[in-house]
């Protein structure tokens, strides 16, 4: 239960605070300041309603180095300020030191209950504000979640066991695979999915900020701390949380880590009440965390607590079936917010798309997508728009892959059906896939061209711009 000291002469006036705040708030009273003083020493109280007076005559030199004393020893203390009319404006200047707020006398009972009630909803705002200010440019999107590859649609179907249950789930895999997007996805699909997704970079965190981020800290819990901050999982509330790079945060963060996991409690930074975190944990990690662990890198009995539900996300690399559709996603996602209509790439872009070996997956593909995005001035993706090693690195001029145990002649064959299909693709995209333009700059008639794209799986329908 959480406590206030009410510090005035006026019983009256502390019977009004304490009926205001019966059922939430232990309510005490100290007639002076020393006497305050006094008991905040000998126990944690969360507000201090005090009287001006007592508050100016507790410390000479004025309410304001008062405050600061206060602070000084007791620095988690919201500070209401009671005054007379006449002191009003010495009240205000108390708000301006750092004072949470004031009342004057006489004590009205919805004013008091009110501005306890505004305190911690300021103190829950400012929390999530911050939340808010480091997630605005964060919008994973769930239209990647479709996929033609075996090894995918098995994680899904792990996902549609687990989401509903309360288990934690540790998601392996490279960086760039699209782990936030499936933490999203199980939270959707959980029981909580009408409360708060948050999602925090372990890694993008300085050691020294991790568990203030994560767990909040009290005001004066160390230098720069000049008010009360909710954590991570004090904002989730009941919600899912996810942590990528888990194998990232510091001994201490993972001690409190293990102590949520056990128990569900945790302590802010600096505090001494233990708090409670209703919160499903999804982590995610790009290194060997049980490697880690043996290696004493990573604590064993977090790791055994983290790996309770393990999803392997297999890599770009084994799954290039589904590259047209990111690519798909991408550029309808680009053409929303840009005054450009591009729909389509070059096919020998996607022929250097599906040799390459993509280590930085599908967050690569889609820097490269938008890289050439900008280039661009054509209605498709051609390969000048791309970085030149995409294809030099993978031997893509011109070429075609040989057998030794075929003979020249088939080799030859194969190379002629290798230049005559990109020779049908680069007229029906110079034409943006008009057949009969396209027979007349190849020298042969529209039957001839249908039939070669009938050969090649050709289709029209490929070339063709949104203006077309």
């Amino acid at each position: 239960m959480r406590s206030i000291l009410v510090v005035t002469k006026d019983k009256d006036d502390y019977r009004i605070i304490r009926k205001c705040h019966r059922s939430a708030y232990r309510v005490d009273l100290a007639p002076t300041g020393d006497a305050a003083f006094t008991m905040l020493h000998h126990r944690r109280y969360d507000y201090l309603f005090m009287d001006i007076d007592l508050l100016r005559s507790s410390q000479t030199g004025g309410v304001k180095p008062a405050l600061q004393a206060l602070w000084q020893v007791f620095p988690t203390l919201e500070i209401v300020v009671l005054c007379s009319q006449e002191e009003i404006r010495e009240a205000v200047m108390a708000v301006k030191a750092g004072a949470s707020n004031y009342l004057s006398y006489p004590l009205n009972p919805p004013e008091v209950k009110y501005v306890t009630e505004s305190i911690d909803e300021t103190v829950l705002m400012q929390s999530e504000l911050d939340y808010l200010r480091d997630q605005f440019w964060q919008s994973d999107s769930l239209e990647l979640i479709r996929t033609k590859c075996d090894g995918m649609k098995a994680v899904f179907g792990k996902i549609r066991s687990v989401a509903p249950t309360k288990s934690t789930v540790l998601l392996i895999g490279e960086t760039g695979t699209g782990k936030g997007v499936l933490a999203n996805l199980i939270h959707r699909h959980s029981n909580r999915n009408d409360l708060q997704f948050i999602s925090v970079h372990c890694g993008a965190i300085p050691d020294t900020l991790l568990e203030s981020e994560l767990f909040g800290h009290e005001k004066g819990a160390f230098t720069g701390a000049i008010r009360r901050k909710l954590g991570k999982f004090e904002i989730a509330k009941g919600g899912t949380i996810f942590l990528d790079e888990i194998g990232t945060i510091t001994p201490s963060a993972q001690i409190k880590l293990l102590q949520i996991l056990q128990d569900g409690t945790f302590q802010r930074v600096g505090g001494e009440e233990t708090i409670e975190a209703n919160v499903r944990v999804i982590a995610a990690t790009n290194t060997d965390l049980k490697k880690m662990s043996e290696q004493g890198l990573f604590r064993k009995d977090l790791y055994y607590r983290l790996n309770v539900f393990p999803i392997e996300v297999p890599p770009l690399r084994q799954r290039k079936e589904d590259i047209p559709h990111f690519v798909d996603v991408f550029l309808r996602r680009m053409n929303k917010f840009n005054a450009k209509a591009i729909h389509h790439v070059h096919p020998s872009v996607l022929e250097a798309f599906e040799q390459y070996d993509w280590p930085g997956n599908i967050r690569e593909l889609e820097n490269l997508i938008e890289r050439a995005y900008i280039l661009e001035t054509s209605p498709i993706l051609k390969p000048e728009s791309f970085p030149s090693e995409l294809f030099e690195a993978q031997g893509l001029a011109p070429s075609v892959s040989v057998d030794t145990k075929w003979s020249l002649s088939e080799v030859r064959k194969e190379g002629l059906k290798h230049i005559e299909k990109n020779y049908i693709k680069e007229q029906l995209i110079h034409h943006k896939g008009k057949i009969k333009d396209s027979a007349k700059a190849s020298g042969i008639t529209t039957r001839q061209l249908h039939k070669l794209m009938k050969k090649y799986a050709i289709r029209k329908e490929d070339f063709k711009s949104s203006s077309a």
